[in-house]
Formats: structure tokens, sequence, C-alpha cells
């Protein structure tokens, strides 16, 4: 592997991390609070990004999604917040948090993705293979928990 996608590999552990730790020290009803001028929340914008990783990297590649059919329609791309979820829901996203990434490196490492499907984002960045993938997540988790540090403020967490 290329030091460039261990860098991705390791700037997605870092930011990771971050997440967990606003998803495990938020208490509830903040994580789950929609301040303002806001259009989602903590917990939701958390679940986006664990299912986001998903359909990038690997539904691009035409492999199947790792995470639940129930969370993919929940927290894909133009889902916003709908009620609190389960406990099966949060213990999933906890654990995704960190299995994924890594089985995306094992997978990655082992010559799973032979297949990309092109794919033009929302930002108007085209990926043409799960390289581009891999890194456009980077990106798009960034722009995250970016959302997450000023919901944080806005629910004062």
């Amino acid at each position: 592997m290329s030091q460039a996608m261990e860098q991705l590999f390791t700037i997605t552990r870092q930011n990771r991390k971050i997440l967990y730790r606003y998803l495990m020290d938020t208490p509830a009803e903040l994580l789950h609070k929609i301040p303002k001028g806001f259009n989602n929340n903590i917990w939701w914008n958390i679940a986006h990004v664990v299912v986001t990783q998903q359909k990038l990297v690997y539904g691009l590649s035409g492999l199947p999604l790792i995470v639940s059919p129930v969370l993919v329609s929940k927290y894909q791309k133009g889902t916003f917040p709908s009620g609190v979820p389960s406990e099966m829901e949060l213990a999933e996203i906890r654990t995704a948090l960190f299995r994924l990434p890594e089985k995306t490196v094992e997978d990655y490492q082992s010559g799973t993705f032979l297949n990309f499907n092109s794919y033009m984002t929302t930002p108007k960045v085209e990926l043409n293979s799960v390289e581009d993938a891999i890194a456009f997540n980077v990106f798009h988790e960034g722009l995250h928990l970016g959302n997450i540090l000023a919901l944080s403020r806005a629910v004062k967490v």
C-alpha cells in the first residue's frame, strides 16, 4: 500500500476516535437535540459518516455494504433525524466506527476492490476509483466533524 493511502487510513482512524468521543461523552438529550438553525444533530452526523463511507467505498465498488439496510435508509444522503435511535442502532454505530475502517484496510490490502462505478459527488468531485472514494471520504468526514463541532457549541456540550 502506498504511503498516501496509509495516510488516508490514519486520518480516518483519528477522525473516528474524535467521533467516538462525541458519541460517548455527549449526554443523550444533547446528542439528539436539533438546535435552532440546524437541520440535524450530533448523532445523525456520526451515523451518516458511517453509512456514507460504506456507500462510497463498497457500494460504488459493487460490493455489499457491511452496515444494516435499516441504518442505510435512515442515515444516507438526503435523510434527516427522525426520533431517537434504538439501543441496537447505537451499538451498531459504536462498533462500526472502528470496525469498518479496519475492514476497509484489510479489503484494500487484499485486492477486494476490483471494480468501481464512477460517481459525481454533491460538491462536484468526480470519483473514478476506490482510491478516489477513500480520499473523498476523508474530506466528507471532516465536513461532518465540523458540523458536530458547531452543533456541540449550539447545544452547549
